[in-house]
Order: structure tokens, then sequence, then C-alpha cells
């Protein structure tokens, strides 16, 4: 790249709009998961717009990873940044008209999850279309700072707007918030050069390539199972916190809580993107996910708003050492030409777990651990001792149990020689 410097103040520009959306996504996440739990008091009514909101973008991301090699990669961003609004002005219109349903909030989420797919593999492939590979790490660390804003700015703002307002205000800064975040976009596209796909070849062709440089690697293949195992166990956390904190607490202690517990993510990120991580990928990799375990466990173990902030503190800042270890592993081992499709094919396959847990952590945590845990039931008398019984004490041994497996599955990626190949470079795959 003959002008790294003014290559990196693009990536800047390009940040810097999708860090204002994530605040403004945070801003919707909190509040519509505060509205819900106080319209239903169920986590599996929560879990099930979790849900929505994820999977259809996650199971088109094959198709839009083929299209982010194939046409424009910032227009493709743009698309997808203004058209996933829809789903929210559809919400709006229902809350300004009445008490929004749960129905009429799970098609707003996923008509916005469905436009949204576009955007994530373009904008990972845009990274590797402005950067030299020596600035991957570095860019990690800011692309999880502005994601760290989702949980460390939206949490406590959304908690001091509900105060004054309701979800609803909430919604049209989220709105808003896409003007900026095309504008940028915009702007970095008039100043790049559109890196398209040279083939020719019909679309399933391109799919096909796709996974052909996913599954040619052994090492890359079995980073992203292993990957899906861990983010399955990662899910009850992301899913069943907000149900957990609300069951003892309110919105504003339970936005304040996030934002302390999202410092652990922005401290960590800030200290990857200055002093990036230059070796031992894998040995980073297995032992973040292994502390993650543990602090997920003690997370969940006691209503105690002073450990909740220490563990769940600990457990974000081990989240972009685990996450920037499997960005350059990946990444280094793919060839540029294909990454788009690469990336969208790794994000299925490796964030299958998520779907899985968001599916089973609502249920499970309403009507097995719940009863279980609650005064009289069949472990108060011996688990609740330890834990403590009451409505969202079931909902913390689901997030020890999770924990601790994941600390399990850490050690088992660890030991797998096919993964701690790949910091070899010796089998960056091609794709001719």
């Amino acid at each position: 790249m003959n002008n790294p410097g003014g290559a990196f103040g693009k990536f800047l520009m390009l940040w810097s709009g999708q860090l204002v959306s994530a605040i403004g996504s945070g801003l919707t996440s909190f509040g519509l998961g505060v509205y819900i739990y106080q319209q239903t008091g169920q986590a599996s009514a929560m879990t099930l717009v979790t849900l929505l909101a994820f999977m259809p973008s996650l199971l088109l991301s094959p198709v839009t990873g083929v299209l982010a090699d194939r046409y424009d990669r910032r227009m493709l961003m743009v698309l997808g940044d203004s058209l996933s609004a829809l789903g929210l002005v559809f919400i709006l219109i229902c809350l300004l008209n009445g008490e929004a349903q749960l129905w009429q909030i799970c098609v707003g989420v996923t008509i916005s999850s469905v436009f949204s797919s576009l955007l994530d593999p373009a904008y990972k492939a845009t990274v590797t279309d402005l950067l030299t590979e020596e600035r991957y790490t570095k860019a990690s660390g800011f692309i999880q700072v502005a994601g760290s804003a989702k949980y460390l700015i939206s949490p406590v703002l959304a908690g001091f707007l509900l105060i004054v307002s309701d979800v609803k205000l909430l919604l049209m800064i989220d709105i808003c918030t896409f003007f900026v975040t095309v504008a940028s976009t915009l702007a970095v596209r008039r100043g790049l050069a559109s890196k398209k796909s040279e083939e020719t070849g019909s679309f399933m062709c391109e799919f096909k390539e796709g996974w052909r440089a996913v599954s040619i690697n052994r090492g890359v293949l079995v980073l992203v199972i292993m990957t899906s195992v861990m983010t399955f166990f990662l899910g009850f956390i992301e899913t069943l916190t907000m149900p957990m904190i609300l069951a003892f607490s309110d919105s504003t202690v339970l936005g304040t809580l996030e934002t302390i517990i999202a410092l652990g993510m922005l401290a960590s990120s800030v200290l990857i993107g200055t002093v990036p991580i230059k070796k031992d990928f894998v040995k980073i990799l297995s032992l973040s996910l292994f502390c993650e375990g543990i602090f997920m466990a003690v997370f969940g173990l006691r209503e105690n708003i002073i450990l909740l902030g220490i563990s769940g503190f600990l457990f974000f800042a081990t989240l972009p050492f685990a996450n920037t270890s499997l960005d350059f592993l990946v990444r280094t081992n793919i060839e540029n030409s294909v990454q788009g499709r690469a990336w969208s094919l790794i994000g299925l396959l490796s964030q299958l777990g998520f779907i899985a847990a968001y599916m089973l952590s609502g249920v499970l945590a309403d009507y097995v651990f719940t009863p279980l845990l609650i005064e009289g039931g069949e472990l108060a008398g011996s688990v609740g001792r330890i834990i403590g019984t009451g409505s969202g004490r079931g909902t913390g041994l689901l997030i020890i149990i999770a924990g601790i497996l994941l600390s399990a599955a850490s050690v088992i990626l660890y030991n797998l020689k096919s993964i701690r190949r790949l910091e070899d470079r010796g089998g960056v795959c091609t794709t001719g």
C-alpha cells in the first residue's frame, strides 16, 4: 500500500461510523430488552427476540459474503446500514400506536437483521483492502473499542434516558445514527477504488470457492468448529445476564453495571490497539478463553453487585485478546481475494453455537433451572445454600455451568496440533 498512513486514516473514518452505529444499536438492544422483560417477566421472551435479531443475519452471511467479493463493498455497507433501519421504524410505529406486542418486536428485529447481513462481511473485507498485515491487530483493537461502545456507553446512557423518557426515544436515536454511518462509509468510498472479484463464475461457484478457502486448511476449519463450541457457552451469559440482574434490581442499576463491566473490554482493546500482539496467538487465545470461563462461573455465583462488577469486568477484559488472536490466525491463513466469502462462512459456522444457546438458554432458565432454585425447589437446600435462591438463581446456575464447560473446551483447543500449526504461517491456502 503506497500510503499506509492515509489508508489507516480512511480506516479510522470508516471505524468512526461503525462506532456511532454500535452506540445506537446498544441503545435499542438495552431498551427493548428491558421493555420485553417488564412486559413478560420471562427470560425466554428476551432470548427469542435476541435469536431473531441474530439468526437471519447469520444465516444470510454466506450469501452476503459472496456479494462482498463480487460487488462494491462500501456500497453494500451503505445499503445494509440504511435498510436495516426499516425494522426499527416498524417497531417505533407500533410503540407510537400503543404498546408493541412481542410478535411485532420480533418482526421488526428480523427485518433489521436481514438487511444488516450485508454489513459485516463487507466491513471485514474492506479492512483487509485498506490495511497491511502489520496493521491487522492494531485495527482489530480499534474495532473492538467500537464494539465495546455497545456495552460501555449505551447501557448507562439508555438507563438514564429511560428515567426521563421510554424506549421510543432510544429507537429514534438509533435510527438517526444510520445517517452518520452512511456518510462516513460514502466518504471512504470516494477515496478508495472498489475491489471486486475478478471471477466471472456463477454465484454457487463463488460460494463453493469460499468454502474451499476455509476447508482447505485443516487448522482453520478445526479452529472455526472449536469456536462454534465456545460461542455456545458464551451465548448463555450474553442472553441471561439481563434477566438475571433484573430479577433483583432495576434498569438504572443494570445500565450502570453493564457500563462498568464493559470498561474491561475498553481497557484491553485500547491496550491491543496501542501495543499489538505479535506472537503466541494460540496460547493467548486458549488462555483468554479459559479465564473467560472462570470469570463467567464467578459472575453467576451470587446476587451481589460488587462481585458481578468485578467478575464481569475481568470477563470483558479477556474478550479482545481472544478475538484478536482468532482474527489474526484466520485472516493470515486465507487469501485476500476470497476473504468476503470466507469471512461470511466462518461467521456462520463459528456462531452456530450462539443460535443453539439462544434457543436453549431462555427455555432452560424459565422452565428447568428457575423452578429448581426458588424457595422449596429441589436444589434450594443444596446448591441454593451456595448460590442463593430466588427467581434469578436458576439463571445464575446456568451461567456457572456454561463457564466451567468453556474453560474445559479451551484446554482441548490448546492441545489441537492443527490449530497450533496455524501460527507457523506455512500453510497459507491459495485458491488457484
